[in-house]
């Protein structure tokens, strides 16, 4: 099944972009009606939010928490220097680009949005030889040249797969995880999604363990403003995140392959093993 490409200029002025999140705007809005799922949330400036597909890199902010910043904000300099954004300053929090050459032109490929009504995109710098609007089918080779491939390949990006990512993709983009895993790129060298870490208040996920993002969203939304890490486990069996278990091809929840030991807590398959089954 082919891609819809869809040329524009990535935008980051007056946002709160991170690793795996930039705004988009069309060449031509009218390409937004060549993908499926819910109609593109555009704002005032025609930029649309897009979810980068099968990476999640480190967060920036998220609930007013961010996962340790050094690593975050490499996966966000990347990401804006791939696409040719110069001169970006933030606010004095940090949290907000207040000016940067931004407008910079590039293309997506993708096929549908998600229930936020995101594009899931594959994103690309520069120019497109097909034309504006034209379906494309993506072949390993060519994701080479994507970001969401660069940012896996750099160790800046966690593999967090979704049912309608196509198996040849897939896989190439954990072929990219694995030269980053073994050179020792980028987050895997500090990652302790697998090896297990201590949860004894928020900042052991904010400050001082690297792990999977998605986990992360998970304990901060459990704990909240504080307690504990008891009780996370029936959170999970309580708020089902289901995914296919690659290497059984069994279909479960989240919870199945998350062990907590006290306050200690590890992922039991690497996140490349899952694929999440889209709500």
């Amino acid at each position: 099944m082919p891609f819809s490409l869809i040329k524009g200029t990535f935008h980051v002025v007056g946002y709160s972009p991170d690793g795996d999140s930039i705004r988009f705007r069309a060449d031509d809005r009218k390409h937004w009606n060549l993908l499926g799922g819910p109609p593109v949330r555009l704002n005032a400036r025609e930029h649309a939010q897009l979810r980068i597909e099968a990476i999640d890199t480190l967060e920036t902010h998220y609930e007013d928490h961010h996962q340790p910043l050094p690593l975050a904000n490499q996966a966000l300099l990347f990401l804006l220097d791939e696409l040719g954004i110069k001169e970006v300053q933030f606010n004095e929090a940090g949290t907000k680009v207040i000016s940067a050459q931004d407008g910079t032109p590039g293309y997506i490929l993708s096929r549908r949005t998600e229930k936020n009504h995101r594009p899931v995109a594959f994103v690309f710098a520069g120019a497109a030889d097909e034309a504006d609007g034209a379906q494309v089918f993506l072949r390993p080779k060519r994701l080479e040249h994507s970001v969401n491939y660069k940012s896996a390949l750099a160790g800046l990006a966690y593999p967090t797969y979704y049912t309608g990512l196509f198996p040849d993709l897939r896989k190439k983009i954990t072929a990219a995880v694995a030269q980053a895993r073994q050179a020792g790129r980028g987050v895997w060298p500090e990652d302790r999604t697998t090896q297990g870490f201590t949860v004894s208040s928020l900042a052991s996920v904010t400050d001082e363990n690297v792990i999977l993002p998605k986990l992360f969203r998970r304990i901060v939304s459990f704990m909240g403003q504080g307690g504990g890490i008891e009780g996370f486990k029936d959170y999970l069996a309580d708020n089902p995140d289901p995914v296919l278990a690659l290497k059984t091809g069994h279909f479960t929840n989240l919870d199945t392959f998350v062990e907590v030991t006290g306050n200690e807590v590890k992922l039991t398959v690497e996140p490349e093993g899952l694929v999440f089954i889209e709500k």
